[in-house]
Order: C-alpha cells, then sequence, then structure tokens
C-alpha cells in the first residue's frame, strides 16, 4: 500500500535507491519490531530450561524463532517443523514466484480451486477493508508494480500522474469475486499482493506449528511480525523493544507480552528513495505512499491481526488510526509521525510510560 513526492508526481524526478538493509537484534530478554540478525544457538537457561534460538532468511526477511524447553532436542526439531510450515506457506502466498497459486491468480485472473490458507487469507483482507472502509486493500499491486518499475532504472525517472490514476481504477476489494474456494478478478490487469497481512498469518501458523509440539514458550520474530507463546519462563513477560524509525536506538517504547502478537509497520525498512517519500506502503486512494507517519505499532491477539491492522494505521492519519484502534477493545496501537510525535490508543500500555 507506497509514498507521495513533495514534488508533482507528474513532473517531479526521484532517484532511485537500493532497499532493506537486515538489522536488528532478537534475544531472550529482548525482541525489537524489527528485522533480526541470522543466528543459531542452544543453551542451558538454568537447570530446568534450554534456550533454543535459530533464525533464516524467509518472507523477505529475517525470520527468528526462540524457545524455551527442558529438552533441547525437541525444542530444535519443534523449531524445524515451524520453518517448514513457515517454508510451505510462503511457496503458497508469494507473488514473485511464478509457480504459486498468487502469481497464478495474478496472471490468469483467475483461480478455479485455492488452497484454503490462501482462501482463508483472502477473506481475512475482505474482511480487513470493510472494516477499514477501504484503505486495507490488497488489490494495490498495479501500482506497486508500476512504481517499482520506475526505480529499477538506474536513471532519473518521470512518474506518470496520469498512469497511477489509471491503475487506481483497478484497485478495489470489491472487484475480487469469491465462490467457495474458486476466485476471480473483475476487470483484466487486477492483481494482489499480501504483504501486508500474509505474514502476520504465516507467524500464527507456525505458532501452531509449535504448540501442536507441545510448546509452551517461544517467540517468533519475522521481520516486525512478533507473536509469543506463554512467558519466558519463571512468569516473566517477553519484552519487545519498538523500532526506532530513525535507526538510532533511540526506542520509542518498551512493552511487555505475553501469549501475544504485535506487528510494526514502518517506512525505514523498504524504502525507493533517500528521503522515503516512496516505500512499499501504499494509499489505495491515492496510489501514493502516506507521508505522516514513521511507524505504527499494534498489540493483538494474532500476528495477522496485528499485521493488517499496522498496515491499516499506517495509511491512516493519527487521529483516524488511534480512533480505528480503540473501537477494537482486544487491540492497542502506538503511533510514531516523521515528525517523532508519539500517539498512543487508550489501551497501550508502555513498560517506559
Amino acid at each position: 500500500m507506497h509514498k507521495e513526492s513533495h514534488k508533482s508526481l507528474e513532473h517531479g524526478y526521484i532517484n532511485r535507491r537500493d532497499f532493506l538493509k537486515i538489522s536488528s537484534m532478537l534475544g531472550l530478554g529482548l525482541a525489537t519490531c524489527s528485522i533480526g540478525v541470522p543466528f543459531a544457538e542452544a543453551v542451558k537457561f538454568d537447570n530446568n530450561w534450554y534456550k533454543v534460538s535459530k533464525s533464516r532468511a524467509s518472507m523477505g526477511t529475517i525470520v527468528s524463532i526462540t524457545t524455551l524447553n527442558p529438552s533441547k532436542d525437541h525444542a530444535e526439531e519443534s523449531i524445524v517443523l515451524a520453518f517448514e510450515e513457515i517454508e510451505r506457506l510462503t511457496k503458497m502466498m508469494s507473488r514473485f514466484d511464478a509457480c504459486t497459486p498468487v502469481a497464478q491468480l495474478n496472471r490468469d485472473g483467475f483461480l478455479k480451486q485455492a488452497p484454503p490458507e490462501l482462501s482463508f487469507v483472502i477473506k481475512k483482507s475482505i474482511q480487513y477493508n470493510q472494516i477499514s472502509n477501504g484503505i486495507f486493500d490488497i488489490t494495490v499491486k498495479p501500482v506497486l508494480d508500476l512504481l517499482t518499475q520506475s526505480f529499477k532504472d538506474q536513471k532519473k525517472v518521470l512518474l506518470n500522474k496520469k498512469k497511477i490514476a489509471e491503475l487506481l481504477e483497478l484497485i478495489d476489494t470489491k472487484l475480487i469475486s469469491l465462490s467457495g474456494n474458486g476466485m476471480f478478478f473483475k476487470k483484466d490487469g487486477m492483481g494482489i499482493t499480501l504483504d501486508g497481512i500474509a505474514k502476520g498469518f504465516i507467524v500464527d501458523k507456525a505458532i501452531e506449528k509449535l504448540m501442536k509440539q507441545g510448546i509452551k514458550h517461544a517467540l517468533i520474530n519475522a521481520g516486525g511480525d512478533i507473536r509469543t507463546i506463554g512467558d519466558k519462563g519463571n512468569n516473566r513477560p517477553w519484552k519487545i523493544a519498538i523500532e526506532d524509525p530513525l535507526k538510532k536506538k533511540n526506542y520509542p517504547d518498551l512493552v511487555a507480552i505475553t501469549n501475544r502478537s504485535i506487528a510494526t509497520s514502518g517506512n525505514y525498512e523498504v524504502f525507493f528513495d533517500q528521503e522515503k517519500i516512496f516505500h512499499h506502503i501504499v494509499n489505495p486512494k491515492t496510489g501514493l505512499s502516506p507521508l505522516i507517519n514513521a511507524s505504527v505499532s499494534v498489540q493483538a491477539p494474532t500476528a495477522i491481526e496485528a499485521d493488517a491492522l499496522s498496515t491499516t494505521l499506517f495509511i491512516l492519519d493519527p487521529a483516524q488510526g488511534t480512533g480505528l484502534i480503540n473501537s477494537i477493545p482486544s487491540c492497542q496501537s502506538l503511533i510514531v509521525t516523521r515528525n517523532q510525535q508519539k500517539i498512543k490508543s487508550n489501551g497501550w500500555r508502555g513498560i517506559r510510560t
């Protein structure tokens, strides 16, 4: 859902910038709502517990899994199964791999029989589209493709305001028709991206896999989409540092969560220009990236909720976004604006506040 330039889009020239830095950390004591550094370790935590942590590249980010368990071997085996689930679902929902059902839907405009997991995610996407009055919209792919292609050229490029306006005619979740597990687009040229919701869903399914293996204490961090099982031992909650949008380690807040999720959407991880005027989140109403917010963190019972809502709030202005979260009793939010103002929902409880 990408960003508005201070210059006219019709006559403004923007230099392309390589994007995506992987920087952050995940440990037993503190995790950040950001992308984690790869690691693997298994250490005796105390006389009764092993802390087993592994990470690998997946879903276009670094996914880290940390568990506490009496058996090191069982914890390691469970983590392997969780990563296998992550890879299975990633291969199903990626829009970049031509063999996936999502890529097939984007290419052909229809799927006669979508996998049940994909049907679930698309139906949830439709629900969040309704909850957000159309702000959360998975059909923004045509505009994303235009902006991505524009910035692939090493030379200065001219962004065509008229072309963006034409592509906006293809952006509307209501143009997706569902029939059982089948689906089709009502207009030629449409496409979907599940970037704002699939990662949360996949984290939830990986958590389910761990729980089925009897794991009772765990944390999964997938590039800022975090979900926990239980606590980190001895009735201590998992502590999460909200990533500093300026990357200066001035964390806006710390939160403590148990059996809960938190996701952060920001303009600092995937962006196209140095000023971060164009990034990976696009307003479906304008075809441009929103400029007001630098990061939005949402706490929710599940990662799919936190993921979709953090994406939604990033597009809305702070008052609208906070109002939406205040209407959902199970969720809380922290918004950091581009001028570093911090705006908290009614239920937000940070360690520092």
